[in-house]
């Protein structure tokens, strides 16, 4: 099958004069759109990219991200999404594993970009967005255009939330798979218009709602960067129907005057990325918005599972059912199914699974299984992806169960609940401990903006709860405090032994809290 580029051929045969994106004060329609990346591939091929090549893009949100995207698309070529918020030493590890041939930054990242790709080593020719990028933007079209369904389109780096990140491999097709799994979810039509919040660095920013929309024709509208004032404003003047965001997000957006003054109904806001805290759940939920929770990862590109709307707050803190094409079970150690209300590892399977991480079969090989229980212990056979260089060896995944690494349960219903990562899960004299779920109870203390807990070394217990709290500003609390308003709500040992403030939590792009950052800082030794 033709790859997604085959969208905006057929958006400027049959929808031409529709708008498309709004990116500041440009907007385009499908047919900018579409003559814009059919040159961009005939430029990016005079600089001989090609089928296999990696192109990375070190770029706030814009307009030209999409661009390359479906122009890479078009040649066969790979997508290197990178953090800009990384520093150049973090960038180069990125750089020197997925081994680009050509770099795109904007004006803002030229200089992190050089320097990136020195720290990598690699002699790395730059396209920068503005004059360079608009000459090969306006290159004669060539009549060829080879990527097909399942060709690599984007290696995007994990949020390295447990270390150091490694780069999954998703395939064209899963972006379409994306785009029905969250479009059936929330009924997204070309009459709407959705704003894209998260950085296109992360999948959320591609896959939440920015392809699925230009998949169905409707009209994108981009934010560079999140800002709360600006993101009312365009919620307001640009008449958005649709966003998606993290909690952090939305905590942000319910301190905001302008949001709570604004008149937000016509609007379905989803939310996914991390827990998200009961008290902005009730938040929408007392001014009568829609929130739809969901679940799901960069190797699922990314939509899982998401809430219907008419459970959104019927399933309080739950992240939905599967979507539409994707499967689950929850699992224990063995690989046997688990009853509802029984915590285990949560499994997906579907066609909108990613390929492999880049370059490490081995890695590859401990998160799959082979159809039936997910605990079946073979490996899965790799076979030769149609990417050139080191990282060639994907696999075809269609059929095999992906082990998420949370935890969860199924209620009777089918409703699937996050209790926590595994990895983040604590052990304290033989009971688990879900750090989820006891931060969820901080955050019903009214002094308490943000919550975090991690393990510390106990010599009773093994492990013991460590709370790391951020006051909302203006508030005060003592540990104690905080401690005694778990009592009652917790089993006692799950209660925080200690409680310690911070400023903030430290926080990846995708919103969710560095835990091995909090644990290398507090847990070692108990805290500081």
């Amino acid at each position: 099958m033709q790859g997604i580029w085959h969208w905006l051929d057929r958006r400027d045969l049959i929808t031409p004069r529709r708008p498309s994106v709004v990116d500041g004060d440009r907007r385009l329609t499908y047919r900018d759109l579409a003559t814009r990346v059919r040159g961009l591939a005939a430029g990016l091929r005079l600089r001989v990219i090609g089928r296999g090549d990696r192109v990375a893009v070190l770029s706030f949100n814009r307009v030209e991200v999409l661009e390359v995207l479906f122009a890479l698309a078009r040649l066969g070529a790979i997508m290197v999404p990178l953090n800009w918020r990384l520093t150049p030493p973090e960038l180069a590890v990125q750089l020197a594993d997925s081994a680009p041939g050509l770099m795109i930054a904007d004006p803002e990242h030229r200089d992190l970009a050089g320097a990136a790709a020195a720290e990598a080593g690699l002699v790395l020719p730059h396209v920068l967005i503005g004059d360079e990028y608009e000459e090969a933007v306006h290159t004669p079209p060539g009549s060829d255009a080879e990527g097909a369904f399942d060709d690599p389109l984007i290696i995007m780096y994990t949020s390295g939330t447990t270390g150091r990140p490694k780069g999954a491999v998703l395939a064209q097709g899963t972006q379409l798979w994306n785009s029905i799994n969250i479009g059936t979810a929330i009924g997204l039509t070309y009459r709407d218009v959705t704003l894209t919040v998260l950085p296109m660095f992360h999948i959320g920013g591609l896959g939440l709602y920015a392809l699925p929309t230009l998949h169905v024709g409707g009209r994108l509208v981009i934010q560079r960067t999140f800002d709360p004032e600006e993101t009312c404003r365009l919620l307001r003047d640009e008449g958005v129907t649709a966003m998606f965001g993290v909690p952090a997000i939305y905590q942000a957006l319910l301190q905001t005057p302008a949001f709570q003054q604004g008149d937000h109904h016509g609007v379905r806001f989803g939310v996914g990325g991390a827990p998200c805290p009961l008290p902005v759940i009730e938040g929408f939920e007392q001014r009568g918005l829609l929130l739809q929770q969901g679940f799901g990862l960069t190797e699922t590109a990314p939509t899982a599972t998401l809430l219907p709307p008419e459970d959104a707050f019927r399933k309080k803190g739950s992240v939905g059912p599967p979507t539409l094409h994707v499967e689950a079970r929850v699992v224990d150690d063995a690989g046997r199914d688990l009853p509802p209300g029984e915590i285990g590892e949560i499994c997906l399977r579907g066609p909108n699974l990613f390929s492999g991480y880049w370059g490490l079969p081995e890695a590859t090989a401990e998160v799959f299984s082979p159809p039936g229980q997910p605990g079946d212990p073979a490996a899965p056979g790799l076979c030769a992806g149609r990417a050139a260089g080191a990282g060639a060896a994907l696999g075809d995944f269609r059929g095999w169960w992906f082990h998420t690494g949370d935890l969860g349960y199924a209620d009777d219903e089918g409703f699937l609940y996050v209790a926590d990562r595994k990895k983040d899960m604590i052990i304290s004299g033989g009971e688990n401990i879900y750090p989820a779920e006891v931060e969820q109870v901080l955050y019903q203390h009214p002094a308490v903006l943000d919550a975090a807990v991690i393990g510390i070394p106990d010599a009773r217990w093994g492990e013991a709860a460590m709370a790391l709290v951020v006051l909302k500003p203006g508030a005060r609390a003592e540990a104690e405090e905080i401690i005694a308003a778990a009592v009652g709500r917790l089993a006692r040992y799950k209660i925080p032994r200690r409680v310690v403030f911070v400023e903030a939590l430290p926080r990846n792009a995708a919103g969710k809290v560095l835990k091995r950052v909090l644990r290398e800082t507090y847990g070692k030794a108990g805290g500081n």
